[in-house]
């Protein structure tokens, strides 16, 4: 549950940011915004996680 929690944490707040820096929103956009914050979220938990067990 924590491992979902943080992703969710990170999705919001790179979804924040991306909403905030672009122009317009169109649903493509959105879906495709909210795609990449997801990987990148997934991406930051591991990395995180991988200088966390060292």
């Amino acid at each position: 549950m924590t491992a979902v929690l943080e992703v969710l944490v990170w999705w919001a707040a790179l979804t924040g940011i991306w909403l905030v820096l672009i122009s317009t929103v169109d649903p493509l956009e959105l879906l495709v915004g909210s795609a990449s914050a997801l990987a990148a979220a997934v991406l930051a938990r591991a990395g995180r996680r991988a200088v966390a067990d060292r």
